[in-house]
């Protein structure tokens, strides 16, 4: 395992170097540094990190979720209001309806195999969009007009909402049927997630405060390992519930980083937020290399051109989608199209369940793998190479005489 995590972070830190003075987002390098290394092409990452690598995934997608908690102002959140929960869901609900009408006349498969391969695909990757989020968040770019925080929200509660509806094709594809409860479930864990985390975090900052005001000195590293620990239990207490009560883990980890945010000294946050931000540089790279272990690229030439036309119609109607979402907003058509790029990427989701109906014996297994694994490899660089390419042609970059007024008010 040693010599699997040496190969992760020197080949992906240098592919990701490479990929950055050519002038390409470094989540490139890593993710074909996790294709050559993994198990279909080199085979060198070891059993033993690839058995856990879902885990590890996990615990990368928490630092960036508290970084972007941390970085997250709730008034922001307050402003965007209705686009960010339309986001949530209507984007990836336009995009497993273009499967359902398209893909049964492209591909060959049933109406209900292609609204299992559209549910498959519905997701935007939090792992490749937040990070970019924080980041103009830092630079103030859209902030003004709240984008990145819109943006954020949106990917957050989007992959529950299409891992729902996963659940439910594949059940209706096997010939179990589809139950109203899947669908009422989904606000049900929205809301106890934003709960639990909000609980917690407010916990937290008391007692941080109270150690403060008492003289008790607490390292910023021991209340970062505490948080992290914690955001550690929020997932494990979903999966502890699984089948009882509905939670989203992830959304309570952010929900408790913006509570700490809120209510702890201003300088615990912001030095939580640089802790996470350190760390967050080794996570991502095992974070990317991971999701790029998880692809199996034999599949990818077996899914043909009619695939790679599916996935551009399905992100067509994704677009018509966000547009939808963005109606009556103050969002200029330049801040639109910005907010339609950064809902292209796939890449986590689709590598953690693109496998599962193949595994569940579906006829149409082996081609939603293959649709699946093709759109990591077209949107996930596709969409990192257009934010990172239009941010600052896109949106207006606030002033600094406007972030103070803004932290006044």
């Amino acid at each position: 395992m040693l010599t699997s995590l040496a190969l992760i972070f020197l080949v992906g830190l240098s592919m990701a170097g490479i990929c950055q003075a050519l002038k390409l987002p470094r989540i490139i390098g890593m993710l074909f540094t996790g294709i050559l290394l993994g198990p279909y092409v080199l085979d060198f990452l070891a059993p033993s990190i690839l058995s856990i690598s879902s885990e590890l995934r996990q615990m990368a997608l928490i630092i960036i979720l508290l970084k972007a908690g941390l970085s997250l102002n709730l008034s922001d959140l307050k402003k965007v209001g209705r686009p960010a929960v339309l986001m949530s869901f209507v984007p990836a609900c336009f995009e497993i309806a273009a499967f359902i009408l398209f893909a049964p006349l492209l591909l060959p498969v049933t109406r209900i195999e292609a609204a299992v391969m559209g549910a498959v695909l519905g997701a935007v990757s939090p792992a490749v969009v937040i990070p970019r989020m924080v980041r103009l968040m830092d630079g103030k770019y859209g902030t003004q007009q709240s984008i990145p925080q819109l943006i954020m929200a949106g990917a957050s509660c989007d992959d529950i909402v299409v891992i729902v509806l996963f659940s439910t094709f594949l059940s209706m594809a096997q010939g179990q049927g589809a139950h109203l409860m899947d669908f009422i479930n989904i606000p049900i864990s929205i809301i106890l997630g934003i709960a639990l985390g909000a609980g917690i975090g407010w916990i937290l900052s008391m007692f941080f405060e109270t150690a403060y005001t008492h003289h008790r000195t607490i390292r910023n590293s021991t209340k970062m390992i505490v948080v992290l620990a914690i955001s550690f239990l929020f997932l494990s207490v979903e999966t502890w519930l699984t089948g009882i009560i509905p939670i989203s883990g992830l959304l309570a980890v952010i929900s408790m980083a913006c509570v700490l945010k809120i209510k702890s000294p201003s300088f615990v946050s912001k030095r939580l937020s640089e802790k996470f931000g350190k760390l967050w540089i080794a996570a991502e790279v095992l974070l990317f290399v991971l999701v790029g272990a998880a692809v199996d690229i034999r599949y990818t030439l077996s899914a043909g051109i009619a695939a790679v036309l599916m996935i551009f119609i399905a992100l067509a109607f994704r677009s018509l989608g966000v547009s939808l979402c963005l109606v009556k907003t103050k969002l200029s058509k330049k801040e639109r199209l910005f907010c339609m790029i950064a809902y292209l990427p796939k890449a986590t989701v689709q590598a953690a369940i693109g496998s599962v109906p193949l595994a569940a014996g579906l006829a149409c297994g082996k081609l939603v793998l293959s649709v699946a694994v093709l759109a990591i490899l077209t949107t996930a660089p596709l969409g990192a190479i257009g934010m990172d390419l239009t941010y600052k042609k896109l949106l207006t970059k606030e002033s600094s005489q406007m972030c103070e007024l803004a932290e006044k008010s």
